[in-house]
Parts: C-alpha cells; sequence; structure tokens
C-alpha cells in the first residue's frame, strides 16, 4: 500500500476545490502538516464551514479560503484569478466535486430506466464531468510552468465501463466514465504542453462522507474508511505518480483501473 509523508511531498502550492466538508475537508488538513505548503481551499461558502475556519485560525496565511462553486463556470474563473494573484503557480490541484444523491431536489441512484429522469442526469453530469473539466480548462495554465504538477480529479471505480457488472446506478456511472474520458483527453492535450504535468483520476474507495452515508449499511465489515484515512492514501498515490501515469485512474491504493 502507498503510504503518505508530508515531508516528501513536493507540491507546495495546492488548490483543493470542494475543501468544505468530507473528504476535500480532510485533504485539505493533510497537506497542511507540511509546514512548506501554502493552501487555498475552496467551497460554495466557505466561510459557513466551520471546520474551514478553524483550520485558517490555525494556519494563518498559509490557507486562503476561496469561494467556487463547480456548476457556475463564472465562479470557476474567477476562482482562477484570485489563485493566480495570490500565486502564479500552482502545484498539485485536487478536484472532489461529486453527487450522488440530494433528496432534496429527488436525486437518487437509478435502478432500472424508467427512474431515469433528464433534469437529474444533467445535473449529475453538470456536477461530476462538466465541473472537474472546467477545474482543468481555467486552471491547467498555472501548471505548465515545467516542474512537476498533478491535475487529480477525485473520480470513481463505478466509472469504469469494463467494471460494470451488475448494472443500475445509471447517471452516477455515466457520469463519472465522463470524468475519467475528460480526465484522459486533457492529460494528452497538456503532456503536449508540458511534459511533466501530470493528470489523473483518483478513486477513494468509500469513504464515510455524506456521499456514501445512504449506502454504508451494504458494505463488508472494514470497507469503510475515515475522511483522514482515504486523504493519506490519497496523498500517497498522487506522491508516486510519474509522467508515464498521466491519463489513467488509480484507486487508493496505487492500483490502475481498467477503464
Amino acid at each position: 500500500m502507498v503510504r503518505f509523508d508530508a515531508a516528501l511531498m513536493t507540491e507546495k502550492h495546492i488548490l483543493i476545490q470542494g475543501g468544505g466538508r468530507g473528504l476535500g475537508l480532510a485533504l485539505v488538513g493533510r497537506v497542511l502538516t507540511d509546514h512548506t505548503t501554502v493552501v487555498t481551499a475552496t467551497a460554495r461558502d466557505p466561510e459557513s464551514s466551520a471546520d474551514l475556519v478553524a483550520l485558517r485560525d490555525s494556519y494563518g496565511d498559509r490557507l486562503a479560503l476561496q469561494p467556487l462553486d463547480i456548476t457556475d463556470e463564472s465562479s470557476i474563473e474567477a476562482a482562477r484569478v484570485a489563485a493566480a494573484q495570490r500565486h502564479p503557480r500552482l502545484d498539485l490541484m485536487i478536484t472532489c466535486a461529486g453527487l450522488l444523491h440530494d433528496e432534496a431536489r429527488g436525486i437518487r441512484p437509478e435502478k432500472k430506466l424508467s427512474e431515469l429522469d433528464p433534469n437529474h442526469l444533467a445535473t449529475s453530469f453538470t456536477v461530476n464531468a462538466i465541473g472537474p473539466a472546467l477545474m482543468i480548462k481555467h486552471f491547467h495554465d498555472l501548471m505548465t510552468h515545467g516542474d512537476r504538477a498533478v491535475i487529480a480529479s477525485i473520480s470513481a471505480r463505478i466509472g469504469s465501463i469494463s467494471d460494470n457488472g451488475t448494472g443500475g446506478w445509471y447517471g452516477y456511472r455515466a457520469s463519472k466514465a465522463a470524468q475519467n474520458q475528460f480526465t484522459r483527453t486533457a492529460a494528452i492535450e497538456l503532456a503536449r504542453r508540458s511534459k511533466n504535468l501530470i493528470c489523473v483520476g483518483l478513486h477513494p474507495g468509500t469513504v464515510d462522507t455524506g456521499l456514501s452515508k445512504p449506502f454504508q449499511k451494504r458494505l463488508p465489515e472494514g470497507q469503510l474508511q475515515r475522511p483522514d484515512q482515504a486523504a493519506k492514501h490519497l496523498l500517497g498515490v498522487i506522491a508516486g505518480l510519474t509522467p508515464d501515469d498521466t491519463g489513467l485512474l488509480f484507486d487508493w491504493a496505487g492500483q490502475p483501473i481498467a477503464p
């Protein structure tokens, strides 16, 4: 298993989208344990996250909080401008966007074709696929500086077409497959501009967050990870990436996942 040691991090200017809760928040806390990192954490309303505000109070100028709505391109673009004003380069960007269910809007994993709703599908694609792609669109030019840099999009094994043996969860599967294709295609283009810019998808496993909460009862014992555990594993994978890995999807243990 890949292990993470903050002291070995080479990524010093870091942006984490979705840093207000769950896995994103755990990633923010973990990367800040290296005293040389400077971090931007984004959320739709970061000041409303008591945990993020507490981290900023602890780490001061090393942590900046930036509003960013993954469903609004103008918000993404504004966040990019603000990030560039703070630091002219990024070494690591992690996007943690993910939508599996939203009871308020009636969105839940579809078990059969009759449950497909075009509006719900569009929402899933906006959050899970289009948003992460727009993050790459607007932030990649801060990362083509020639030194090692990593764009990591939190994805899911369920987006693997070859791994689909059970069916169901139409919108989540399809939108995560689209996210993986965006990552792969962007990696090919960006490799032509900077051979040291690595663009990958990461499957964190099943993490104890709001996204997985309704489905945890069916999990085998020991399969559910705490957010801080998952963050440590994923940062270990990121630390071991090379340019040969660009465009691929890896699980939390560093094993590649077939598309």
